[in-house]
């Protein structure tokens, strides 16, 4: 009889236990970020977090919580392994109880993690991985993306070059951010011919190999000669690039997309360059963006870079489509609302295209100027790209 009291009590304690954790989760919408904070894309990932955490607390006005309920952001580090960020979200999902997850930094990261959320009916917000395959063929419909794809960026920068009579010669990342870069990239040129592609690994530090592949694919090349680049982390090749004083030599010149600050203190080697970038502090002007730059100043004593940004507007995308549903942030209720709906970024206003759910948005075609009061090129606008300028392929087979 004393052991059967016994069970009663300790089950009805248990029970009191839960009930409390039950209704605090209840009350939460718990958000996973993962991205990584460690690896090659480490600068990256540490942008993004800060800017999607100022963004949460911007989008609620400080208050952290939507409809009454708490936002609780559960932070995880892939260090940019596809296995381990697919392993990640599934707990996270699972064990953690996220209702939502942002990220991850990687492409190849992003490619691993895009079934875990179809499997688990949880809507993934990628940000800022790059590839086109993450909202083209291997796309669900759980899947939203705040970050630019490889045709954002590839048709931006075509903008610059794509004239008769130009010769380029690519260099990239072989993995699936600078083969998807490339493909988009000669999917973009109209005009301007693709006459080589160099792909080299993504950790590579000398360059000298591949430059010397690029220099000979464009040197007796009649008219314009560009060595284009596509790559990103922490070992651009730049300095390399200046170093082989290619203009000088041999008439070539060398374009790109931005970049985070510190890898653009190489572009000052390259004045007059022109590109396309998704994000320069010093460009947009809007309340967004002028509220992150102050609270970034005040926080850090320096602007907020390239990757902050898209942290910042994948905050804002979240906390306006959960304020749509009531807090609502199960699938069923997050996709309809997501599906077309707009929202304020440090970039302006972007939308989420209902076909591939990728964020429609304005890029900025640039030319680099050699400020002595920036240790980095400034990258002074020519002219902002807006969405509707242009013709983003979907690549889903919606």
């Amino acid at each position: 009889m004393q052991r059967r009291t016994w069970a009663a009590i300790a089950a009805l304690a248990a029970t009191a236990f839960a009930a409390p954790l039950a209704w605090s989760q209840a009350n939460e919408i718990r958000i996973a970020h993962i991205y990584s904070r460690t690896g090659p894309l480490e600068a990256y990932g540490k942008q993004t977090q800060t800017g999607f955490m100022m963004g949460l607390d911007y989008a609620t006005g400080g208050t952290m919580a939507i409809n009454g309920r708490k936002l609780v952001v559960i932070e995880k580090d892939d260090q940019g392994k596809p296995d381990l960020g697919k392993s990640l979200l599934a707990a996270a999902y699972s064990d953690d109880k996220a209702d939502v997850a942002v990220g991850p930094t990687s492409s190849g990261v992003a490619l691993a993690m895009l079934p875990v959320a179809e499997e688990y009916k949880k809507v993934l917000l990628v940000e800022p991985a790059v590839a086109d395959s993450i909202t083209g063929d291997k796309w669900n419909k759980y899947i939203f993306r705040t970050g630019r794809n490889s045709s954002q960026d590839a048709i931006s920068n075509a903008v610059a070059v794509d004239k008769d009579n130009v010769s380029i010669a690519m260099l990239a990342q072989d993995y699936a951010f600078g083969r998807d870069g490339v493909k988009a990239f000669k999917d973009a040129l109209k005009k301007a011919k693709i006459v080589h592609e160099e792909y080299l690994p993504m950790t590579t530090t000398d360059f000298t190999a591949g430059i010397q592949r690029l220099i000979a694919a464009l040197k007796d090349k009649p008219g314009r000669k560009i060595i284009a680049v596509v790559w990103a982390g922490g070992t651009p090749p730049f300095n390399a690039l200046a170093d082989a004083d290619l203009q000088k030599r041999y008439g070539i010149e060398v374009g790109t997309g931005g970049n985070i600050l510190p890898a653009m203190t190489a572009y000052k080697r390259f004045p007059g360059m022109e590109g396309a970038t998704y994000y320069y502090f010093g460009i947009p002007k809007n309340p967004a963006n002028e509220a992150m730059v102050s609270q970034h100043y005040k926080q850090f004593k320096s602007p907020p870079d390239f990757f902050t940004a898209g942290g910042f507007s994948a905050a804002m995308a979240l906390v306006t489509a959960l304020k749509k549903t009531n807090g609502d942030a199960t699938a069923a209720k997050l996709i309809p609302a997501m599906e077309g709906m707009s929202f304020d970024t440090p970039k302006g206003k972007m939308t989420f295209r209902k076909e591939d759910h990728q964020a429609m948005q304005s890029m900025y075609h640039f030319k680099i100027k050699v400020d002595p009061a920036f240790p980095w090129g400034v990258p002074e606008l020519v002219h902002e790209i807006k969405p509707e300028e242009m013709q983003v392929p979907i690549r889903n087979k919606r």
